[in-house]
């Protein structure tokens, strides 16, 4: 399990989440359920995921009643088989209903991260580490990236302010690598520079400059080979551009040591999980 995503990074997230499906008020639990009605239910886990996202849940209910109570038998990253409980969720019965989707939002999205980052990393079968990229739905990168390190990848940078990375873009605005790379220098911001490199004829001029990482962006297999032999360990390399779990074992043959998955987040379906909820019975009193 990852050390935990410190409640601030999603405190604010879940109210605005709990505020965009509430409105005024839930019309239909308000007119159906008994005010001091307690519930209990159980996530259960439909298929097969990697779980991520347990704190969000117990964040979503604590801001709709106090009294809810969280107990969950499994933690973030674990794999899960369909039909596992995760844990149980008691409390005001109105609570647990009005929470139930936003709740489910958040467990659903994250543990399909983690699922199909695990689903990476297993293909990688530790020959090469796998990164995540900047490719996320805006407003939840912390959480997405706490998913991907759930399912046991690596982040890369969390945003443009933690890490140097001078693209294509940069490059002809800047009037080529070696200017690029000395602006950076210039500046002594005491980052590793990363290079994005489409030619054998960038990937020198990435080495000339000084580059300490070397992005091969997508190129062939051949020509990756050549480039890999080509840095000789003199720079990290990192492979990007249409990777797909089918092509990691391949990639990850190649000798690079890193290769960035937009997938992992701009594309994961959501985990297969719900919350069955009853009227509670025993112990499952509100005071």
């Amino acid at each position: 399990m990852p050390d935990p995503l410190p409640l601030s990074n999603y405190r604010g997230i879940v109210g605005r989440a709990i505020a965009e499906d509430l409105g005024d008020g839930d019309v239909t639990t308000s007119a159906t359920v008994p005010a001091a009605a307690v519930g209990r239910g159980d996530l259960i886990a439909k298929s097969i995921c990697v779980l991520a996202g347990l704190d969000a849940v117990r964040e979503t209910f604590a801001q709709l009643d106090a009294r809810v109570r969280c107990a969950f038998v499994h933690a973030d990253g674990d794999r899960l088989h369909a039909g596992e409980v995760i844990g149980s969720i008691t409390g005001p019965a109105a609570a647990l209903l009005i929470g139930e989707r936003t709740a489910l939002n958040f467990l659903q999205y994250l543990s399909g991260i983690a699922t199909v980052t695990r689903a990476f990393v297993d293909a990688a079968a530790g020959q090469i580490v796998i990164l995540d990229t900047r490719k996320t739905t805006p407003g939840l990168r912390a959480l997405a990236k706490y998913a991907v390190r759930c399912g046991g990848a690596t982040n890369h940078r969390s945003g443009l302010h933690d890490g140097v990375l001078i693209k294509d873009n940069h490059i002809r605005l800047a009037g080529g690598i070696a200017a690029a790379v000395a602006r950076i220098r210039e500046r002594d911001m005491g980052l590793k520079i990363e290079v994005e490199t489409q030619s054998l004829a960038q990937v020198e001029e990435a080495l000339a400059a000084g580059a300490e990482i070397i992005m091969l962006d997508n190129l062939d297999i051949p020509t990756m080979r050549k480039a890999i032999a080509t840095i000789a360990g003199r720079a990290r390399v990192e492979i990007s551009g249409n990777v797909t779990l089918e092509r990691v074992p391949e990639l990850a043959a190649l000798g690079a040591d890193y290769v960035s998955v937009g997938a992992l987040t701009h594309s994961a379906p959501a985990a297969d999980i719900s919350l069955e909820i009853e009227v509670a019975s025993g112990d499952g009193a509100v005071p």
